[in-house]
């Protein structure tokens, strides 16, 4: 599978966005892992339209 660089591009800004919404701060259970994943793969949802990822 080749992801190129808009794919890269597109991952780095989705952790940045994710970063900015602290996403990353607490990563200690697989649940909120999951959420920090979605939210860098869907960071258009989290930067534009405010949308919270929370996996319970």
């Amino acid at each position: 599978m080749k992801i190129g660089l808009p794919g890269i591009i597109y991952l780095v800004v989705g952790a940045l966005v994710a970063r900015a919404h602290h996403y990353f701060a607490h990563t200690g259970a697989l649940h909120q892992v999951v959420a920090a994943a979605l939210a860098v793969v869907l960071w258009p949802l989290v930067a534009f339209l405010g949308v919270a990822f929370h996996v319970s």
